[in-house]
C-alpha cells in the first residue's frame, strides 16, 4: 500500500508541475522522489522534510507537457485502487511543502488536459 500511496502523491504533483530540466520523467523517478510522503498521505501529521524535498524536485523536473502527462497516467493507473488514502492530504501536499501548483489535485483529473 505504501508504494501505491507514493504513486498517488506523484500523480498529485505531476498534474501541476510547471518548470524544470530536460530529463524525461519515468514512474520510477516519481516514486523514488515521493516515497517519503507515503505515511503522511494515509495518516497525516507532520509532512516529512524528505517528502517536501521530493515534491520540490519533481516540480522542477517536469518541464514538458508529455512528461507531466506520462507521470499523471502512470500514477492514476495505480492510485485509483488505493484504500486508506486521504485525498485531502494529497491535494494539500504541495501547499504544505510551499510549492505552488496551478491545477486542482484530484484522481478525477484528466491527464490529457495536463499542460
Amino acid at each position: 500500500m505504501a508504494l501505491a500511496l507514493r504513486f498517488f502523491i506523484c500523480f498529485v504533483l505531476t498534474v501541476c508541475i510547471v518548470s524544470s530540466v530536460d530529463a524525461e520523467i519515468s514512474c520510477g523517478t516519481v516514486v523514488s522522489n515521493l516515497a517519503p510522503c507515503a505515511n503522511y498521505l494515509s495518516k497525516g501529521g507532520v509532512v516529512p522534510d524528505l517528502c517536501c524535498e521530493g515534491v520540490e524536485k519533481l516540480n522542477g523536473m517536469a518541464q514538458t507537457t508529455p512528461d507531466r502527462q506520462r507521470a499523471c497516467r502512470c500514477l492514476q493507473s495505480i492510485a485509483k485502487g488505493i484504500s486508506g488514502l486521504n485525498p485531502s492530504l494529497a491535494s494539500g501536499l504541495p501547499e504544505e511543502c510551499g510549492v505552488s501548483i496551478p491545477y486542482p489535485i484530484s484522481l478525477s483529473t484528466n491527464c490529457d488536459n495536463v499542460e
